[in-house]
């Protein structure tokens, strides 16, 4: 939790006292089904909380912007993202329906009123979103075309509307065939912690 504070100071009680809670929440949830790998619990804010943040070093979505987090498994990165923008609205959703049965429980105990889960595949989505975000669910190119019809043309944020997605390694084979503009923001220019060496925020511009 130290190091959530260190890298973002900003943050407000109320912030600070959701963030603390995740862990206990989490340790409760992966004694009955396996949320996060449990020999990474003691890793948990570092390899989950602040690497889903790191889109949060990238971009500060504004006011009502809206954001669908696909693969959520646990809730990452939507929640710990939840949290960061409490003015921003966030639809977590997943095809493993026991994921988000946990994911809504979470929600529902931080009080977190902009985000919701629900147990759904990308391709039956009608809705339209500012940003989709996404923690390595595939390869990219396969994720781009099932999110891209998922994006709004119209966008109000730093970054034109598109798809923000955490992944680390060599990119660039599975990147080629990709024509829209671009950009890969390295999370060790953020975070000092090995972990971050090889990992990116790819940035991919929709409209």
């Amino acid at each position: 939790m130290e190091l959530i504070k260190q890298y973002f100071p900003d943050l407000t009680e109320k912030q600070i006292k959701q963030f603390e809670q995740l862990k206990d929440l989490y340790e409760h949830w992966n004694e009955q089904i396996n949320v996060i790998s449990r020999k990474d619990m003691e890793n948990f804010y570092e390899h989950h909380v602040l690497h889903s943040l790191g889109i949060a070093k990238v971009i500060n979505f504004k006011k009502g912007s809206s954001i669908l987090d696909v693969g959520t498994g646990g809730g990452f990165p939507g929640i710990p993202l939840a949290i960061m923008f409490p003015e921003s609205n966030f639809h977590l959703i997943d095809a493993r329906n026991k994921k988000i049965k946990v994911v809504n429980d979470v929600i529902e105990q931080l009080g977190l009123d902009n985000a919701r889960a629900e147990h759904v595949r990308a391709e039956s989505l009608k809705n339209k979103y500012d940003f989709i975000v996404s923690r390595a669910v595939t390869r990219m190119d396969r994720f781009y075309d099932w999110v891209k019809k998922l994006i709004k043309s119209k966008h109000q944020n730093g970054l034109p509307n598109g798809i923000l997605y955490l992944k680390g390694g060599d990119l660039s084979e599975e990147m080629k065939p990709i024509q829209t503009f671009h950009e890969y923001f390295d999370l060790e220019e953020y975070f000092d912690q090995p972990f971050f060496e090889t990992k990116k925020v790819v940035y991919v511009q929709v409209y």
